[in-house]
């Protein structure tokens, strides 16, 4: 822990054997496909209470057309021993052009289940609960040919199984747009590629889950067929508090979608009416990652959404009668980051503070942008935004140790305790490199508590559920959520920072199934264990001080 009370990252990737390098497009980036990137999932797949890896495979057009390379590459934690690659033993061997991944109990039976969108066909990863998977796409239905972007389980029926929305981007054939080298398109003089502005836009899918294994498409019977937009982001999450899981997407240069869940098997668009698909001064942006979070202390969820460079990312209050206000610059996010062009994204209290920190990856999508000379770059430094506690955030990335000065060409990013050692970690996918893994060393003296949820009548793994935490008189809620960032899945523990307070008064979790546990008198630096409807929180054997 730091004695300084500043949180420093260091990044320990080499360290502990994360040295597989993402290809991802030429180096030239001469069309859209070759830029955006891919994500990384924290996930526990072989139930042994640590955090695994799997970060998601690009490709080049070249590959690709020879079937491209691995979808992804699992590493198994090994605690002290650092990750081990198991990727061949483990049965992800599926090979294409891989982009994001969520991950869920999708046949509740009591292991995670990895799904990962691709250029291409998307595939669907059946965890067998002994170190391996296998691919049961073709067997569910979900196995979507589109140009897949992030993913994200969620259970919008509430019937006790995690449903599954695909965000879908444009519709690339390299023989029909022109390339970079081709001079159609430009960037402020620059020869760029093409899109997305301009070419044809692909619709999203939502899943039902039947319960049997297979999945059925419904997207147009629930009403989320809308305009064929360019899908980056997208998170199910109960904004408006009323039991339902609702459905956001970010979309690249074209307005943001909000799909308000109806109750009844159905969703009505309101993006713009409730104040989330434009800017304050009612622009579209270029959405890219997105995260939710409390992070007023209000109890409510707001939204945070990055942006491409010359551009804000926004954060979006959420407030009286439903609607959402853009406070980006009243929260001192407004200029902080005009020159980075933004990706990955995470709420998290990095110095469990009791406070919702921020976190942005960056990196621009032009090789050649320093040319203009104007500020921007293609390698850039990732950003760390520390919550100050009167509504405004104050970038500490100067401050935040060697992890946060590394400038490379970042996009995806997840969040999660890897070290089990009680603060939050990020691994960022950098482009065309190996990843980053900023290891956090948080301030000392501050407490923590983390939650594993369990569900009996609602899905295995508690997707949607709502909790409540209360530490000497202040209550923070969190919210469990499969997907978000950018293409990139976060631990589904619930992490709860605490500041100076090492007990917690009370804890209320709210089940999808309207179930409501209730409980209190914890000891803090601890995990614990919830199942549905006991009304008590289980220690875990071991805590921080050990491995649990």
């Amino acid at each position: 822990m730091s004695a300084s009370g500043t949180v420093i990252f260091e990044d320990v990737a080499e360290r502990v054997g994360l040295t597989w390098v993402n290809v991802h497009g030429d180096a030239t980036k001469d069309y859209i496909v070759d830029a955006n990137g891919n994500g990384a999932a924290w996930f526990d797949y072989d139930a042994d209470r640590d955090l695994d890896l799997l970060l998601v495979s690009g490709a080049t057009r070249e590959d690709l057309a020879h079937g491209g390379d691995r979808l992804a590459v699992l590493y198994r934690n090994d605690g002290v021993e650092g990750f081990a690659d198991v990727t061949l033993e483990s049965g992800l061997d599926g090979r294409g052009w891989g982009m994001g991944v969520c991950v869920a109990d999708y046949d509740n039976d009591g292991d995670r289940d990895a799904y990962l969108t691709a250029f291409g066909s998307n595939h669907l990863f059946a965890n067998n609960g002994d170190g391996t998977f296998s691919d049961v796409t073709a067997a569910s239905g979900v196995g979507d040919t589109r140009w897949g972007m992030n993913c994200a389980f969620g259970d919008y029926d509430r019937d006790g199984d995690v449903d599954l929305y695909v965000a879908n981007h444009v519709a690339f054939d390299e023989r029909r747009i022109p390339g970079r080298t081709e001079s159609v398109c430009s960037h402020e003089g620059l020869d760029v590629y093409c899109g997305p502005r301009g070419l044809e836009g692909q619709a999203d899918v939502l899943y039902r889950n039947d319960g049997e294994g297979t999945f059925t498409d419904v997207t147009t019977s629930a009403g989320i067929a809308g305009p064929a937009y360019y899908g980056f982001g997208v998170l199910f999450s109960d904004l408006d508090g009323d039991g339902w899981p609702d459905v956001f997407v970010a979309n690249d240069s074209v307005p943001n979608l909000w799909f308000h869940n109806n109750g009844d098997g159905t969703f009505s668009e309101e993006g713009l009416g409730r104040g989330l698909a434009l800017s304050n001064e009612g622009r579209e942006q270029a959405a890219m990652g997105a995260t939710v979070g409390d992070y007023d202390g209000d109890g409510d969820l707001d939204l945070f959404v990055t942006n491409f460079a010359e551009d804000y990312n926004t954060l979006y209050d959420n407030g009286d009668l439903g609607l959402f206000a853009d406070v980006s610059h009243r929260a001192g996010l407004g200029t902080t980051s005009w020159w980075q062009l933004g990706w990955g994204t995470g709420f998290f209290d990095a110095d469990n503070d009791a406070r919702l920190d921020l976190f942005v990856a960056n990196g621009h999508v032009y090789p050649d942008v320093e040319d203009l000379n104007r500020g921007a770059t293609y390698r850039q430094r990732n950003q760390l935004f520390r919550n100050v506690g009167d509504g405004r955030f104050v970038d500490v990335s100067d401050a935040a140790g060697p992890g946060l000065a590394i400038a490379r060409t970042s996009r995806g990013a997840a969040f999660g305790d890897y070290d089990n050692d009680g603060d939050i970690d990020v691994l960022v996918v950098n482009l065309n490199d190996r990843p980053t893994l900023l290891e956090n060393v948080a301030p000392a003296g501050h407490h923590w508590l983390t939650f594993r949820l369990q569900g009996v009548t609602s899905n295995r793994d508690g997707i949607g559920a709502r909790i409540s935490v209360t530490a000497d008189g202040r209550t923070q809620t969190r919210e469990v959520r499969s997907g978000g960032s950018y293409l990139s899945h976060n631990d589904l523990r619930v992490h709860v920072g605490l500041g100076s307070s090492d007990t917690v008064e009370h804890v209320e979790v709210r089940w999808p199934s309207g179930t409501v546990d209730a409980f209190g008198d914890l000891a803090a630096d601890a995990f614990y264990d919830i199942r549905e409807g006991t009304g008590r929180a289980v220690a875990w054997p071991e805590t921080a001080a050990g491995r649990p």
